[in-house]
């Protein structure tokens, strides 16, 4: 025990009772209030958090447990590997918390592939797997981190938390590495979250902030992916970053998953999808997880499911995207600050150009000095001031001759003579004096003042220096860290699009229910949990309501579908009655932007009106009606036809037109409409990859009905799309427009195996398939052109014989045109420097050649056109007018009958015709044959489709 402490006890008054003592406690109780308890003491935590815990300091981007974990390796690094328990276990002498939070952060640094080079198993970020216990990895700081982060020099330094070492307050990092590392943190009512960015990026900013440039940075994962920058906010609040899985089409049934979004790994990530999966969003048959060094998740979708609407589901529904909501909060002179990551960067460029150019300084004085010593020691060696000691009797004496002996010399010296100095001349050994070089000691003079005068450059020419400094740096530790996140533009996916219909609903259209458990009523169709249904009433109303379990909309319903609500192309065609004796008035209308579960009124709201027709079309079709007046008189017709194409399509407010004052008392679809709308107008938005009806991007045309979309990929492949904005498109693709079935694919490619060029010109084929034609073993797409005469200019390498040469090839004239499947032919045997087409030859496109079609005899009705007329032989007329009055189908019932043909030199195939019959007419209508095999291409051809004819007759 310290004898202070000692009389410190013994001091005190031995009287002293245990009652008093109680006491004098009791009196310090009392004067602590509670208040007063949290007030100071949660502040002094609350401090301690935010400045020593949670929140990154911002010179050096580094928490205290990471700045100590550096400093310990630094201090234990021999150029080997240490152990981590090792490496826990010296860090924790200036770390005052557990082991296990300093092995964590060091796992955590370790799997950030900068600071530091690790052996052994630490972990897996992409499956989430941990790293091995302590004992049995190992690390050593990389050759990165012993270039930027170290310089005893430089350092400012303090007193470990017990007092017994000595530790930096920062470290004197000369990089940004705040941001290139990234950091999270979660403090007393303050939070931190700054996003990783691109090394090499942060390289090229922190140059553009020397040259007073301009600068973007945006964030990079080594997870890879997909993020949209487009809510950046510099890093700030209030800032939303987007992050997407990066998903493939392998096929049509199976999807690949090859990068993932950060801060996720394919275990939760998977996860995620299963649920998803459980929940019917989206449908998944099987998943195999064969994640290694690299991700590959592969997706198996259940029959019948598109991979297009999976992948916008995956999006949707699953961790496949998520949101990012960074937070830039640093520590700056001992205090909170919110900085974005711009001025962050600036701070750290700053700040390395300070450090540069305080090394710089540090040394050129070292520099100074060791010149100021090499000029004394040569003094006073060569001018033989050493002699002048012999005679002295102390070490005083001594210094005195010396320095006497040194001052006919003080010109040349760079500074004073001190008495240091002299101390140091007197340490030289009788042995150095005795083998002087001269000569060697000016050469080391000559080589410290060129250095002196590099250092003196880089000091008047900073900027040049620090900015040579980034690049070297780019050059030593910049191979292999491009950025590995791409920045792309997310279109907004709309959830009720994409979700798979995976539940039944149900109407009771008297009694005024739809929904999911109405299992013993009508039957539906299928939607999902999300979609809203829309329902319309035989009063003339119509709601908009959430898909539920049991829902009362209204009585006697009389239409029910899956409502969307950017679907402008639906059309729903209206026959009402204005109240109960009033006029019937007609309408076509569509129905967008509504307010859910109100009720809207499609008449003029005069009571007791009551609908008596009523269509739902999905492309504006516009069908032809029969409509039969109730028995007058007074009437000159009973019935008579109004077809809605004469209808111009108007709001829903509208009340209509007036189709008769007369009374109806029934009405016959008669003819079944064509969409009366036009095509639809489709641009491709290259920043997104997808279709869309909005103007944005390039114009592809007006599709409609089988137009297909044209698409070549670098790898050669060719594919065709449908026009339906869900597509999604390959990101590697070199060409986008509308198919046009008579132009001809020009493509050069080199052949894999003898690496020669070859040109081939083909017709592309129809086929839902992605279709290759560079060769079965894929050969290099060099150049490709589409202009049925198109001229190809080839540019040839030198020779000794050649020398600029080029020549014009006419493809038309040099190679005919054939199958995509077909090799082609040799373009050339010399190497070739490049290619590129000059302006093609006028031209006209021929007619593309079709399969002659044979005569279709006079036995098997056709009808192409609704006035062609029907030649019917004695067979059918007999059927026909030998059915029974009672057998005669009627709109509800179709009577079937078989008609055999025999065409010539063809196998008798049989056809099936539908005939429905009324007062004044048979409707006949062809149906596809069941055994198509017997027929010819030509008659699969004309019996593609089924037809229809009507024949009038009194």
């Amino acid at each position: 025990m310290d004898d202070e402490y000692k009389d410190e006890i013994e001091g005190e008054d031995e009287n002293t009772s245990f009652q008093d003592m109680e006491e004098d406690r009791g009196e310090m109780q009392v004067a602590m209030h509670l208040g007063g308890m949290y007030e100071n003491w949660f502040l002094d935590y609350a401090s301690y958090v935010i400045l020593e815990r949670a929140v990154p300091d911002v010179h050096d981007g580094l928490k205290p447990v990471h700045r100590r974990i550096l400093h310990s390796m630094r201090e234990m690094d021999d150029g080997r590997y240490n152990k981590v328990a090792n490496i826990i276990g010296n860090t924790m002498k200036y770390h005052p918390h557990g082991d296990a939070s300093i092995g964590d952060a060091l796992v955590h640094i370790g799997q950030k592939d900068l600071l530091i080079d690790t052996q052994g198993n630490w972990g897996n970020i992409l499956t989430g797997d941990r790293a091995a216990a302590p004992r049995y990895i190992e690390a050593r700081l990389s050759k990165f981190a012993l270039a930027v982060v170290f310089n005893p020099k430089t350092t400012i330094w303090k007193k470990s938390y017990d007092g017994r070492n000595r530790e930096p307050l920062t470290l004197p990092v000369k990089f940004p590495l705040l941001l290139a590392q990234g950091v999270e943190g979660i403090a007393v009512g303050l939070a931190s979250k700054i996003l990783p960015h691109n090394f090499l990026e942060l390289i090229d900013a922190s140059i553009a902030v020397l040259r007073n440039k301009s600068f973007e940075i945006f964030p990079d994962f080594l997870t890879a992916g997909y993020i949209d920058v487009e809510k950046n906010n510099n890093g700030l609040r209030g800032g939303r970053l987007r992050v997407r899985a990066k998903i493939i089409q392998e096929s049509p049934k199976l999807l690949k998953i090859t990068e993932i979004p950060f801060s996720k790994n394919t275990t939760n990530l998977i996860e995620s999808i299963l649920s998803a999966n459980e929940k019917g969003k989206i449908k998944i048959k099987k998943i195999d997880d064969n994640t290694a060094a690299e991700v590959e998740i592969l997706l198996h979708l259940a029959p019948g499911v598109s991979p297009d609407q999976t992948i916008d589901a995956l999006y949707a529904f699953t961790d496949c995207e998520i949101s990012l909501s960074p937070n830039s909060c640093i520590i700056k002179n001992d205090k909170p600050l919110f900085l974005g990551v711009k001025e962050i960067l600036q701070f750290s460029t700053e700040q390395t150009l300070r450090l540069l150019k305080l090394e710089l300084q540090i040394q050129k004085a070292e520099l100074l000095e060791q010149l100021h010593s090499l000029s004394l020691e040569k003094i006073f060696i060569e001018k033989r001031i050493y002699r002048d000691i012999e005679k002295c009797e102390s070490f005083e004496e001594v210094i005195v001759a010396i320095d006497e002996g040194l001052k006919p010399y003080v010109k040349n010296f760079i500074r004073e003579v001190t008495r240091d100095d002299i101390i140091r001349l007197t340490e030289i050994r009788i042995k150095r004096i005795s083998k002087y070089n001269s000569f060697k000691a000016d050469e080391q003079i000559k080589g410290l003042n060129e250095e002196l005068e590099k250092v003196n450059f880089h000091l008047a020419n900073l900027i040049d220096y620090a900015v040579d400094y980034f690049k070297d740096i780019k050059k030593r530790f910049g191979k292999g860290r491009g950025r590995k996140t791409e920045i792309r533009s997310f279109e907004n996916i709309n959830a009720a699009t994409v979700a798979v219909a995976n539940t039944r609903y149900y109407v009771n259209r008297e009694d005024g229910f739809v929904g999911t458990t109405l299992k013993k009523d009508e039957l539906v169709g299928q939607c999902s949990d999300i979609d809203d249904l829309i329902i319309f009433m035989a009063d003339g109303t119509f709601m908009v309501s959430k898909v539920s379990q049991k829902t009362f909309v209204g009585k006697n319903i009389i239409h029910v579908e899956v409502f969307n609500k950017n679907d402008d192309r639906t059309t729903y065609n209206l026959i009402y009655r204005d109240g109960s004796r009033g006029n019937y008035y007609v309408k076509r209308f569509p129905v967008t932007s509504i307010t859910r579960d109100r009720l809207y009124d499609l008449t003029k709201g005069t009571k007791a009106s009551k609908v008596h027709y009523f269509s739902a079309n999905p492309n504006g079709e516009a069908e032809l009606l029969k409509i039969f007046l109730r028995p007058d008189p007074k009437l000159k017709k009973s019935s008579f036809e109004f077809d809605f194409k004469e209808l111009s399509i108007k709001g829903r407010g509208a009340k209509g037109n007036i189709i008769t004052k007369k009374t109806i008392k029934k009405i016959v679809v008669k003819e079944s409409g064509v969409s009366t709308l036009g095509a639809i107008d489709i641009w491709y938005d290259e920043t997104v990859r997808r279709l869309n009806t909005e103007s944005r991007g390039k114009y592809l045309g007006a599709f409609k009905g089988e137009d297909k979309i044209l698409t070549i990929m670098q790898s050669g492949d060719y594919q065709l799309y449908n026009f339906d904005i869900a597509n999604h498109f390959d990101e590697h693709m070199l060409l986008i427009e509308k198919y046009d079935a008579r132009k001809v694919l020009t493509a050069i490619y080199t052949e894999s195996r003898s690496k020669m060029p070859y040109i081939k010109r083909f017709y592309v084929e129809e086929s839902d398939k992605k279709q290759c034609f560079v060769g079965d073993e894929h050969g290099k797409l060099l150049d490709y052109s589409l202009d049925y005469l198109a001229q190809l200019k080839v540019d040839f390498k030198n020779t000794r014989e050649r020398k600029n040469h080029s020549e014009i090839v006419d493809v038309d004239a040099f190679i005919g045109i054939k199958s995509f499947k077909a090799k082609g032919k040799r373009l050339t045997a010399d190497k070739i420097k490049s290619l590129s087409w000059n302006e093609p030859k006028a031209y006209e496109y021929p007619p593309l050649k079709e399969t002659e079609e044979e005569e279709i005899p006079s036995e098997i009705p056709m009808a192409e056109k609704k006035e062609e007329k029907l030649v019917l032989d004695e067979t059918t007329l007999d059927l026909v007018k030998n059915t029974p009055k009672e057998e005669k189908p009627t709109r509800k019932k179709s009577a079937k009958r078989q008609i055999e043909a025999s065409p010539k030199k063809e196998k008798a195939a049989t056809v099936e015709f539908e005939i429905d019959m009324d007062d004044n007419h048979i409707l006949i209508e062809k149906k596809k044959p069941k055994d198509s095999k017997s027929l010819t291409d030509s008659k699969k051809k004309d019996l593609k489709d089924d037809g229809q004819i009507t024949l009038d007759f009194d």
